[in-house]
């Protein structure tokens, strides 16, 4: 097994300067707080989750905390008429009236199930957690990461494997060896002076930023995609 380069670290640091760590961070979300900062992280991982930009994602939960919509619970206390006009300043519009009954959804079932707040439901047993949220209306595989990934050791039992794009953009990098796990990546951060949650973070934007094209790529400190922004070498990504 072929062992890490010995600038890990400081790759690890100039991976997260240079596309960013935890999008609940770049939002203005203080996810450690708990309380109503999940109920926000929760409304926003909703709009990631759907197929569309993180940029169109990011303004669209702009939009809504302008309008008073700060939770899941309250888009559902709205007139799905004035969601849709939120969703659509935002960017939404092929989306708006599928996303404005998914949030519609999700108030009703967090408000049956879980007294109106998402937060309630990482008090589940951590075998339960998972499922749960994956019977959230809406929440497919993708959402789910999401939120759960950010919220990493923030209570008992939240502590999901690394993703097939982390560990892919990890040995783009170099960062991890093959088989490596969120062990060694907790090691790595903690190296470079990093939250494991934006190093993780930052090795998904780096899986978006290739797209199809990691391959094409040479990878390691050379990647295309760390490279400054505008310098010619990024069309390559």
């Amino acid at each position: 097994m072929s062992q890490r380069p010995a600038n890990s670290a400081a790759l690890a640091t100039r991976l997260v300067e240079s596309l960013g760590g935890r999008y609940s961070a770049q939002l203005g979300i203080e996810i450690d707080r708990g309380g109503d900062q999940i109920e926000r992280w929760a409304l926003a991982a909703t709009l990631f989750g759907a197929r569309i930009s993180a940029k169109i994602a990011e303004r669209t939960f702009a939009v809504l905390e302008e309008a008073g919509v700060h939770s899941i619970a309250d888009a559902g206390r709205r007139d799905i008429g004035r969601l849709i006009e939120r969703l659509d300043a935002g960017g939404y519009a092929r989306y708006d009236l599928r996303t404005a009954e998914r949030l519609h959804a999700l108030a009703r079932t967090l408000q049956e199930e879980y007294g109106g707040r998402a937060g309630s439901v990482l008090d589940l047993p951590g075998d339960e957690l998972e499922p749960a949220l994956h019977a959230l209306p809406g929440w497919g595989p993708v959402t789910v990461a999401l939120f759960l990934r950010e919220l990493r050791g923030l209570r008992p039992g939240i502590d999901p494997p690394l993703d097939a794009r982390t560990v892919q953009a990890a040995e783009h990098l170099g960062l991890l060896v093959r088989g490596a796990g969120i062990g060694q990546l907790r090691d790595l951060a903690r190296a470079a002076g990093l939250d494991v949650r934006d190093l993780e973070a930052g090795l998904v934007r780096l899986s978006f930023a290739h797209d199809r094209h990691m391959a094409e790529c040479p990878g390691g400190s050379a990647c295309t995609a760390l490279v400054p922004r505008g310098h010619p070498l990024q069309a390559a990504c």
